[in-house]
């Protein structure tokens, strides 16, 4: 009988645990598309990893993913293995099977608004155009959730071989300069919250 105890014990304190944040990069899965301006969110993601010793091992159909802490707290790290414009299929499977609310979930996505070199973080609001947003508000229903948006610069050419292209030798150095930067709003954000963040990071 003590044992049936244990585990009814054990069970329920396992279902009174906080869900996990989740920190979710969209970009385009595959090597053709490592380095390219679309993919600015899964870059983050890999930073984020090696800061906080988490590895992303744990391959599912939609997304690949990697759980872990960051200042103390919980947290799902995930790329999905879908393209940008499906990304709201993995943000699904990820708020269902982590039982996490839209509003504990942060994206990191590009943005063509802003120059390289800027990032700035939303508690929510609309898609701005971009396919990957579009696709996580159809999915979920609701666009009442966090973003960080990381600048891509407008393009001088078609935005689809914009998005789809590199960054310039100075761009490069820019950028990673802004994805440190990023990392630290993201852990930010974890340990105090989307309004904390915000207001030093914006």
């Amino acid at each position: 009988m003590a044992k049936v105890f244990d585990w009814l014990s054990s069970r329920s304190k396992q279902s009174d645990k906080e869900p996990p944040l989740l920190l979710i990069g969209v970009g385009n899965p595959g090597e053709k598309y490592a380095g390219t301006r679309h993919n600015v969110g899964f870059m983050l993601i890999d930073l984020l990893g090696e800061r906080a010793g988490i590895r992303l091992n744990d391959k599912r159909k939609d997304t690949i993913l990697g759980q872990g802490t960051i200042a103390g707290k919980s947290v799902v790290l995930a790329q999905p293995r879908t393209f940008v414009n499906k990304s709201g299929v993995a943000a699904r499977y990820l708020t269902a099977r982590f039982k996490a609310k839209p509003a504990s979930m942060l994206i990191l996505i590009d943005d063509l608004d802003l120059p390289v070199g800027k990032m700035r973080l939303r508690k929510s609001g609309g898609s701005g155009g971009h396919n990957g947003l579009n696709s996580i508000n159809a999915d979920l229903g609701t666009q009442e959730y966090p973003r960080l948006r990381i600048g891509i610069g407008r393009p001088t050419q078609g935005a689809i071989q914009h998005v789809l292209g590199g960054f310039s030798g100075d761009e490069a150095t820019l950028l990673k300069e802004t994805l440190e930067q990023a990392a630290v709003a993201v852990e930010a954000w974890v340990e105090h919250g989307t309004e904390y963040a915000m207001n030093h990071f914006n």
